[in-house]
């Protein structure tokens, strides 16, 4: 069977989006408010070249079909034009970030500042995987999460970041909506069928391998893009014939999941290729090592500006979901950002 993936080029937002799309040369993607103007041609893994919407032939309307549908609202919750926020919420005193609560009342105090600055939704774990990290029982885990949980949701949307089924199950049942896992429900053969009988949306996220104590040694692609976009369109298959919609699946490209540097940069500049699996497309990019390399900053917790400017790269192309440490500064350059694009103040 033939492989064919189209790849958007050439994006355009605001007023140059709505003319391009009017006057026949590009194409919404995933129905806006962004547009492409060109597509490049991939087949059986090979590059055919770049070609204009308009000329793409009858072969590649599946692909097509795919990339300018607007999906589902993720979890029942709208975009409104603009990503979901995101705010991570670790009841684990080991994070990378330097924002890890190990007790229980200050992360549920940390999750309704994060609402009152601005998030959509809460991302709630209860175990580090920053790279070389060792993993956390579920029976502790739980611990962790579940007072936490059952506070939180009375709120706001929660989801729970885990690899874990029995976790995952004890979260739900607390409250939770969402299962967000690192390992795209592979590391735990019940996590399948703890989500299909909760129909819960899910985020499947690629890494390399499944353990966060190696993911980071030496990490190889021939084209990262393409091999990550493979993998997430193999399990969001796996999902739908298990009877999850692909409305109920938000796919995220791993950013620092087993990647350099340079893979971490191909995979936000390439993320509209993600668009053609018909997903909503989360990015989780907050604070991580690459943002302290590119931007000169080793401590994390001081990264927000990188980690913003990371968070509109995305935005830019098609992400629909920012999982972020920085609530606050993410929604205030959002709204500037949109303003800027559209040349309106939507408020």
């Amino acid at each position: 069977m033939t492989e064919r993936w189209l790849e958007p080029l050439g994006l355009v937002a605001g007023p140059a989006a709505f003319h391009a799309v009017r006057a026949g040369h590009g194409l919404p993607l995933q129905g806006g408010p962004a547009a492409f103007l060109m597509a490049r041609l991939i087949q059986d893994g090979q590059d055919l070249g770049v070609q204009r919407v308009a000329e793409l032939t009858g072969d590649w309307d599946q692909a097509l079909d795919r990339l300018t549908r607007r999906p589902p609202a993720f979890a029942g919750l709208a975009t409104e034009g603009r990503p979901l926020v995101m705010g991570i919420v670790n009841v684990t005193p080991d994070s990378f970030s330097g924002d890890g609560l190990a007790e229980i009342d200050a992360a549920i105090a940390h999750g309704h500042a994060l609402l009152e600055a601005g998030a959509d939704l809460l991302d709630v774990g209860g175990e580090s995987t920053r790279p070389g990290s060792h993993p956390v029982p579920p029976e502790e885990e739980a611990r962790r999460l579940l007072p936490v949980v059952r506070d939180l949701a009375k709120a706001a949307t929660v989801s729970v970041d885990t690899r874990n089924a029995a976790t995952m199950a004890a979260c739900l049942e607390a409250g939770a909506e969402i299962v967000n896992d690192i390992t795209a429900l592979r590391h735990d053969r019940d996590a399948l069928r703890v989500v299909t009988q909760a129909r819960a949306p899910v985020v499947l996220m690629h890494m390399l391998g499944m353990d966060p104590r190696t993911m980071q040694q030496n990490p190889q692609y021939q084209d990262v893009a393409l091999e990550v976009a493979r993998f997430l369109r193999d399990r969001v298959e796996t999902l739908e014939r298990l009877g999850i919609p692909r409305g109920r699946i938000a796919v995220d490209p791993g950013i620092g999941f087993g990647k350099t540097v340079a893979h971490n940069l191909a995979l936000l500049e390439r993320l509209p290729l993600l668009a053609g699996l018909g997903c909503r497309i989360l990015v989780g990019a907050s604070r991580k090592a690459f943002i302290g390399r590119l931007g000169g900053e080793a401590t994390a917790g001081r990264r927000a500006a990188g980690s913003v400017a990371a968070a509109l790269a995305a935005t830019a192309r098609g992400a629909s979901i920012l999982r972020v440490h920085d609530v606050a500064e993410t929604v205030q350059a959002l709204k500037v950002w949109a303003a800027c694009e559209t040349g309106s103040d939507a408020d």
